[in-house]
């Protein structure tokens, strides 16, 4: 089935890699629509998954990764609209010289192909990967953790209908259905079909994927995100977006773990961010020379600076 699918993705690449940016665009509109529209089903099913995944005692942060409520369908269907907005990047001229002997060289953007996408919990990567894809002419295949099978199916039915109605390739947008584990392994073979594997998730699935991948592979590896305040920057301003990269949806992992400071603006910022962080219920664990700013703080040791809490 999965290689049925990787071949009818390499020939959807084909014909998508020439679609007309008006094209794209349309489908990529239609899709908000389509998930504006559908948003009570997308939730009723999505509640299946998270019980199922509550039954099988799946921690809180995974539990929040999974869950599509109101608040995240708005922000997929503003995700897909800024995507549309977004200029052509296929056959962009990136740069363009000229050889002494005349030759002008120059660099152009194309579509890689077909692109495998694996990821867990989170089902609105379903929708963020899909378009970003087809905005850039490629096909993709995805494959979603099990714990949000139902999620991802739904969603894949809804994107792919408003892609269908704008006459792009029928099997540009995949999401393979299959639960089980073999699935990942039999996706990283087919290198015959598929031109890049993008991973997103935690580091047993990144190092999997890279160890086992015949395809080649983007990827990252620890989610230990760091916010840098300069000793220039806007404090008001970086107030707001240290808050906002731990506090808004502290499960997922781009939230910010660590938060450094430059020393010569540490006394005037330190110390209202950190009561910001505590009114938010945000443990704080501190450095020595942060402890002498901000007494009655944890002290950090050597395996805190490495740690994705979430």
């Amino acid at each position: 089935m999965i290689r049925i699918m990787a071949r009818d993705a390499k020939q959807s690449g084909r014909l998508l890699r020439v679609a007309k940016r008006g094209e794209k665009d349309t489908a990529l509109e239609g899709m908000a629509a389509n998930i504006l529209s559908r948003k009570e089903d997308i939730i009723k099913i999505n509640a299946k998954d998270i019980t199922l995944a509550k039954e099988k005692g799946l921690n809180p942060a995974m539990i929040d990764r999974l869950t599509l409520d109101e608040k995240t369908i708005n922000s997929m269907v503003a995700g897909l609209r800024e995507v549309a907005a977004l200029p052509d990047p296929v056959g962009e001229v990136t740069g363009m010289w000229k050889r002494p002997n005349g030759l002008q060289v120059g660099r152009v953007r194309i579509p890689l192909g077909v692109i495998g996408f694996i990821y867990e919990s989170r089902p609105n990567v379903t929708v963020d990967a899909a378009a970003l894809c087809l905005k850039s002419g490629n096909a993709v295949l995805l494959k979603g953790g099990s714990e949000a099978i139902n999620s991802n199916l739904i969603l894949n039915e809804i994107i792919t209908e408003a892609s269908n109605k704008a006459n792009l390739p029928e099997k540009s947008i995949q999401v393979i259905p299959s639960t089980e584990h073999e699935a990942v392994g039999i996706l990283l073979s087919m290198d015959d079909y598929v031109d890049m594997i993008i991973p997103r998730g935690g580091e047993g699935l990144i190092r999997f994927v890279a160890e086992n991948s015949r395809i080649p592979v983007l990827k990252h590896f620890k989610g230990v995100c760091h916010v840098y305040v300069d000793e220039f920057a806007d404090l008001d301003m970086a107030r707001k977006i240290c808050f906002n990269a731990k506090v808004q949806r502290p499960g997922v992992c781009n939230a910010m773990e660590t938060m450094l400071v430059h020393n010569k603006i540490a006394p005037f910022f330190l110390p209202g961010m950190v009561e910001e962080f505590k009114k938010a219920g945000v443990e704080i664990r501190a450095c020595e020379d942060s402890l002498r700013l901000v007494p009655g703080l944890k002290l950090a040791d050597d395996s805190d600076w490495p740690a994705e809490f979430l």
